[in-house]
C-alpha cells in the first residue's frame, strides 16, 4: 500500500509549493506527490491521469483541500466514487478532517462524509462559476470604458497601400512588395489580404 498526494495550482504563474509542504507534513513522501498547472474545471489533465493509473486497492491519496481536486460539482462526484468505490483507495482531505475515508467505515461516518463532500464539492463549482461570471463582468466594464483587448493594432510602413495594390494587380511580385516596405514576406501577405478585404467589404 502506498500513499500519494495530488497538488494543483490553475495557471503557470502559481505555485504549489505550499501544497506540496502541507502533504510532505502529512507524511507523503516527494516522489509520490503529483502536481498539475491546470484549470479544475474538468479531470483531464496529466499528473492527474498518471497518479489514477498508479492508484490501487488500499492506497490512500491526500490532498490539501477538495478545491485542489477539482471545481466542477458533478465530476467531482463521480471522481471520489471511482477512487473510493471502483479503485478501492482511501481520500484524505487534510484541511477537512470529516473527509478522510479511512475514519468512517460506518453507515453513519460514510453518510456524514458524503454530505461534507457534496457540500464541499458544491461550494468549489459555485466559486468557479462566479469567477468566471466576475470576469465576464471585468471584460464588459473595461470594453465599455474603451479598453481594448487582443493585439495592439501596427501602423503599416509608407507605401504599404500602394505596393499592396501593385501586388493584386500583378505589376510586382509579394516578394518585391516586402521587400519595398522593409517587411518579411509572410508579414507584408498577411497584412495585405487584411487590407484588401476590408477595402472590399
Amino acid at each position: 500500500m502506498k500513499t500519494y498526494g495530488y497538488a494543483r495550482v490553475s495557471s503557470a504563474d502559481q505555485h504549489a509549493d505550499r501544497q506540496i509542504a502541507a502533504l510532505v507534513a502529512a507524511g507523503v513522501v516527494r516522489e509520490n506527490i503529483y502536481t498539475d498547472r491546470r484549470s479544475g474545471r474538468d479531470f483531464a489533465r496529466p499528473a492527474w491521469r498518471r497518479l489514477m493509473r498508479n492508484l490501487r486497492k488500499g492506497d490512500l491519496l491526500v490532498v490539501q483541500s477538495i478545491d485542489r481536486m477539482g471545481r466542477n460539482y458533478d465530476e467531482m462526484q463521480e471522481e471520489w466514487r471511482r477512487i473510493t468505490k471502483s479503485i478501492g483507495a482511501d481520500v484524505q482531505v487534510l484541511d477537512m478532517a470529516l473527509l478522510d475515508t479511512r475514519l468512517h467505515r460506518d453507515l453513519l461516518g460514510t453518510l456524514i462524509s458524503d454530505l461534507v463532500l457534496k457540500v464541499l464539492a458544491y461550494c468549489a463549482h459555485a466559486e468557479r462559476e462566479a469567477i468566471r461570471t466576475r470576469q465576464r463582468q471585468g471584460i464588459a466594464a473595461a470594453k465599455a470604458r474603451g479598453v481594448k483587448f487582443g493585439r495592439p493594432e501596427t501602423v503599416p510602413p509608407p507605401g504599404f497601400g500602394e505596393s499592396a495594390r501593385r501586388v493584386k494587380s500583378g505589376e510586382i511580385s509579394v516578394r518585391e512588395g516586402a521587400r519595398l516596405c522593409g517587411m518579411p514576406c509572410s508579414t507584408f501577405h498577411g497584412r495585405m489580404v487584411h487590407l484588401l478585404n476590408i477595402e472590399e467589404d
